[in-house]
């Protein structure tokens, strides 16, 4: 299998003048069919821009070749390559998730394999586009040191309207910050709720009776606080939140207009199968967990070649209105997680009929790895 391991942490806005950037870097590391690194070699890529989700709108497409170092690495800049759908820079940062598709062909001609599609996260564009005009009758909104947001508008007639109050008391910023007293409160220490889509935010948590927390919104003490409002919203300065009994929790602020809703359900991954149609499709135990080592356990009973197309973790919503479940895939089969990713495959089936414990443990935004044992 022809693989590409990409750096996402490494994503750098090159920005110009306060506009929307421009392009952005992205380094990654070549693999060929043996699995070892392509060095010194010509690569081509095409890149797409996805709308929404994983398998969203393609909002930009373009193709660049580049020689790898004798590591294998290649560094690209996105947005600077031959563009062969839509406008890098018509790209409107300020709405919807973005994600990033990677194409690779190691040859360095056409024929390209997907590997991989990441969620563009905070960086480049969500701090660009918290400060930038994007639509007519759009303010720009403007960020305290406190997290607070004041907006600052125009009128038709050119004359600013400069804000002295907060544009809503119940306004949370973009970036959300998870702690309590799991963590003494510690702000440094505090995990970043992902940005699902414009209105969605979701942490997942192993949290013991009785943990408090709340939310800030940067990793510092001097942050504005945001706790339980009346109805079990999220304001600033409101009250602890509390845990009612041991669980796996997932974490959801939703928000509608103003009102900033926090869903709190104890959750259970599930196993979710791809299974041929058979009268006799794997037996799935039920899900254990393992708190000293933040593992899940479950077992597959009786897979076999022609029962078995592969599963995904299922992070089901729980019992809220709010029905926004999640699954884990894995895009590059590197044993990681990949939120809506590909389906995992079990090698080396056979019309045997096998047994097999699958480990993993599931990091707060939703990242992972995993394991497969037969047993």
């Amino acid at each position: 299998m022809k693989k590409l391991y990409a750096t996402i942490g490494l994503f750098l806005a090159s920005l110009l003048s306060a506009q929307v950037p421009q392009a952005f870097s992205y380094q990654t590391i070549a693999f060929n069919a043996a699995g070892a690194p392509i060095a010194n070699g010509n690569v081509s890529f095409r890149i797409s821009i996805l709308d929404n989700s994983a398998t969203g709108t393609v909002l930009y497409t373009e193709t660049q070749t580049k020689t790898t170092n004798s590591k294998g690495l290649v560094n690209l800049n996105i947005g600077q390559g031959t563009a062969t759908t839509g406008n890098f820079g018509g790209i409107n940062w300020g709405t919807n998730t973005k994600f990033v598709k990677v194409e690779m062909d190691p040859a360095g001609g056409s024929n390209y394999t997907n590997v991989g599609v990441n969620q563009l996260m905070s960086v480049p564009y969500s701090q660009v586009s918290k400060t930038v005009v994007t639509g007519a009758g759009q303010g720009i909104t403007l960020t305290a040191p406190n997290g607070t947001a004041y907006t600052l508008g125009v009128d038709n007639s050119g004359a600013l309207s400069l804000p002295t109050t907060s544009s809503s008391n119940s306004s949370i910023p973009v970036n959300l910050y998870f702690y309590g007293s799991y963590n003494n409160f510690n702000a440094s220490a505090a995990e970043l709720l992902r940005n699902v889509n414009g209105n969605v935010k979701i942490g997942y948590k192993y949290m013991s009776a009785n943990t408090q927390f709340k939310f800030i919104a940067a990793q510092n003490s001097s942050a504005q606080i945001y706790g339980s409002g009346n109805q079990g919203t999220v304001v600033a300065n409101g009250a602890n939140l509390n845990i009612s009994s041991n669980g796996f929790y997932r974490i959801n602020i939703t928000t509608y207009g103003t009102t900033n809703n926090i869903y709190l359900e104890n959750i259970n991954p599930l196993i979710y199968l791809n299974y041929t149609s058979s009268s006799n499709p794997p037996q799935i135990s039920a899900t254990t967990y393992n708190a000293s080592t933040n593992k899940f356990t479950i077992n597959l009973n009786g897979v076999t070649s022609a029962n078995f197309t592969g599963f995904k973790v299922n992070l089901p919503s729980g019992s809220s209105a709010n029905n926004y479940p999640e699954e884990l895939g894995d895009n590059l089969s590197d044993a990681s997680f990949d939120v809506g990713g590909a389906y995992i495959m079990i090698p080396n089936l056979t019309s045997t009929p096998k047994n097999f414990k699958i480990e993993f443990n599931i990091n707060f935004d939703a990242t992972g790895t995993y394991t497969i044992t037969q047993i």
